[in-house]
């Protein structure tokens, strides 16, 4: 059959086939990824089982994983075959391959989080989907953004273009002063009293890529649905979480979290192909972001075609970008979180704090080194930031790499040396790192 042909055909089923084919494809009842995961936990048993997926070099001891992910086994074979797939026939791959697999990531993805699949909009990164979710979200003049001065440039920049462009105001605070006594006592109610009758987004980020602080994100809904109790719907307080240092690394449920909208990019922590994220909202809140992009989802698109008749659709279809994607990196995305599914994600967080913990008391034992997150891992996650006495940060990073160390420096206007032991480091690395640490003089 020629290629024209099965193009055709395929979209002749799908017009047939309509809401029916998604609604099974996303359906609870199918097996899901936790399934699929078991079969793969045998041979991820042990640590070292796990770091062997990875194709790292072994020359470095890697600190800086939370930036871009290396692919593990299972990662890198879904976008092997995907790309072969893709060019030996694109358009036929395409049509026999595009809905199922995007059906597969989105019920992989909501399996994980514990949410419903047609709540997760699937986007390039965490920058895309912060600029998709702000840059759309329904917003009056009158009314307020409130964020902190402690967010990253993308959500900053993000919000400041959606207030010129609706009139709304924004307004930055900090939440604390002094990072070594904030708790999280403290940073909730900071932000609580800050909300005006005007507030109508919060946004924060849950770990804070400038310290390593861990927002109590649970705690911060639970007090502005106190909040919420008392206002209309359309003055409801939407709570907005960049959450990309937590996912992958803390064990939650999103449906306990209690946020509005959660984003993030999948090829950090999670180790996703490089090039994916999401952003999921809560069906409930949904209908306050408008989609800036079009989407190629089938039914909008049979719809725009009149093959079809008009029907609502979640707003995550419309707020997952159209256009032609990295297909076979968005495809493989169900198998990352397969891999942390069979890893388990109470094991995950417990090997990730327990080597965070090693260096951070390995640090604070030495008299040059100024440790900037908070030791409590109910306020830390996975990321250490500190100085070393007479080095600047950026020289301090250079002298680690020379010596086969891989960290980072802290890309704010305060700027430190930040190390992120994870899942592919064991505790002698993380030895011989603060041995190193330790020789360095300014």
């Amino acid at each position: 059959m020629g290629l024209a042909m099965r193009a055709i055909d395929r979209r002749d089923f799908l017009i047939r086939s309509g809401a029916a084919i998604s609604a099974a494809l996303l359906s609870a009842d199918l097996p899901i990824a936790t399934a699929v995961a078991t079969s793969l936990s045998s041979k991820l048993e042990n640590w070292q089982s796990v770091r062997d997926q990875f194709p790292l070099s072994r020359d470095f001891i890697h600190l800086a994983g939370f930036f871009l992910a290396s692919h593990p086994t299972p990662v890198r074979e879904a976008i092997e075959r995907h790309r072969r797939g893709l060019d030996a026939d694109p358009i036929g791959y395409w049509f026999e391959q595009e809905e199922k697999q995007e059906a597969a990531v989105l019920r992989a993805a909501a399996d994980y989080l514990a949410v419903d699949p047609t709540e997760i909009a699937l986007t390039d990164s965490t920058t895309m989907g912060l600029g998709l979710l702000y840059g759309g979200l329904k917003l009056t003049e009158g009314q307020e953004i409130l964020t902190t001065t402690h967010d990253h440039y993308s959500t900053e920049t993000a919000l400041r273009l959606r207030a010129e462009r609706t009139g709304a105001a924004i307004r930055r605070i900090p939440l604390y002063q002094d990072l070594r006594a904030v708790s999280r006592e403290s940073l909730t109610e900071t932000l609580v009293k800050h909300v005006r009758p005007q507030t109508r987004i919060v946004a924060v980020t849950w770990v804070h890529s400038s310290t390593g602080l861990k927002l109590p994100i649970a705690e911060m809904a639970q007090a502005l649905q106190k909040i919420n109790a008392s206002r209309a719907e359309q003055d409801r307080v939407m709570f907005c979480v960049d959450g990309v240092h937590a996912l992958g690394v803390e064990d939650f449920r999103l449906d306990e979290v209690g946020c509005d909208f959660f984003v993030a990019g999948t090829h950090k922590w999670l180790f996703g192909p490089r090039g994916t994220g999401l952003v999921w909202g809560h069906q409930r809140t949904w209908p306050v972001a408008q989609a800036v992009i079009p989407t190629f989802n089938t039914q909008a698109y049979d719809m725009w075609m009149n093959v079809i008749s008009q029907r609502p659709l979640p707003q995550s279809v419309y707020m997952t970008p159209g256009g032609f994607h990295s297909f076979e990196h968005r495809w493989a995305l169900d198998e990352a979180f397969k891999f942390h599914q069979a890893i388990g994600k109470t094991r995950v967080t417990q090997r990730i704090y327990e080597l965070n913990q090693q260096l951070k008391q390995g640090l604070t034992a030495m008299p040059q080194v100024t440790l900037h997150t908070p030791m409590s891992q109910d306020l830390s996650a996975g990321i250490v930031c500190f100085e070393v006495a007479g080095i600047p940060p950026g020289q301090a990073v250079k002298k680690l790499r020379e010596r086969g160390i891989i960290g980072s420096v802290t890309p704010y206007a305060a700027q430190y040396v930040r190390l992120a032991p994870g899942l592919l480091n064991n505790p002698g690395e993380i030895d011989t790192v603060l041995k190193e640490i330790r020789t360095l003089r300014g």
